[in-house]
């Protein structure tokens, strides 16, 4: 079985990952500028870099739909920068599954595939997909929500470590990203992190960087650009985390219970 993921950013490679090995066919999208934080634990840095590997899975940058097959029997979840799904015929996917993670579904239709699940808030179940998939942390993290929509974006991130609002590493004033520090570093509370537009971006509390985007990226006043963690664990900076790993459960169990019954659904 084929299943197509829109985006590549942290989560979806969790879903991906998980689906992966459990030997579907993965092939996965982006966007030309991938604007992926946790880009370390990301199949989208494959755009600029060509590879990205994650836990031992491999995602490579594809031209075309043309060298789908070859990435894929040579163990590859192929990449592609289609954001618009200009090829969705040419992928022959039996699933799509929407992870972009836009809080609002960006062209995404109940006929795109045979089974279309909506990962997070945006999709309507029954409506331009068959299911959607809780994001928000907490109970129902990875539910399978068969009518109506996920929870709403609250707009406030969720508390990882006694810190919220604090962790989050955000653009002083529009213009290029250039930062000073890289995924792993460990920060202090009013240290400089980096520099967008040329204005000083400071870290807002003590922690390990766990996300921070590519030099070099246009961004806009406010813009999330970076993560610190306060639980100063280098390995989660290189690893798929737990939510991600819950949300690639709920999509799993999504696939399987709708294809249920039949003798090959690999």
């Amino acid at each position: 079985m084929r299943i197509l993921i829109r985006g590549a950013g942290d989560l979806a490679t969790g879903i991906a990952y998980r689906l992966y090995k459990c030997g579907f066919e993965i092939i996965m999208t982006e966007t030309k500028v991938p604007l992926t934080v946790r880009r370390t634990i990301a199949f989208s840095r494959a755009v600029y870099e060509g590879n990205a590997e994650v836990e031992h899975v491999t995602a490579k940058l594809t031209d075309g739909p043309e060298q789908i097959d070859d990435r894929i029997k040579k163990g590859y979840i192929p990449l592609l920068v289609d954001p618009g799904l200009k090829y969705l015929k040419e992928y022959k996917a039996d699933v799509v599954v929407d992870a972009i993670l836009a809080k609002k579904n960006l062209g995404t239709t109940i006929d795109a595939a045979e089974f279309v699940i909506g990962v997070g808030p945006g999709f309507t179940a029954g409506k331009d997909c068959h299911v959607v998939v809780e994001t928000m942390r907490g109970h129902n993290l990875g539910k399978v929500i068969h009518e109506g929509c996920a929870i709403p974006n609250t707009g406030i991130p969720a508390e990882i470590g006694g810190y919220s609002i604090e962790r989050i590493i955000r653009a002083s004033a529009d213009g290029l990203y250039e930062p000073v520090v890289k995924i792993g570093d460990h920060v202090e509370k009013d240290q400089i992190v980096a520099y967008s537009g040329g204005k000083s971006v400071r870290a807002l509390m003590s922690g390990i960087v766990r996300g921070m985007l590519q030099p070099g990226v246009n961004v806009t006043i406010g813009m999330k650009c970076g993560d610190i963690d306060a639980r100063c664990e280098e390995e989660y900076c290189y690893t798929i985390s737990d939510k991600a790993r819950a949300i690639g459960g709920g999509v799993l169990e999504a696939i399987m219970e709708h294809f249920n019954g039949e003798k090959h659904i690999l």
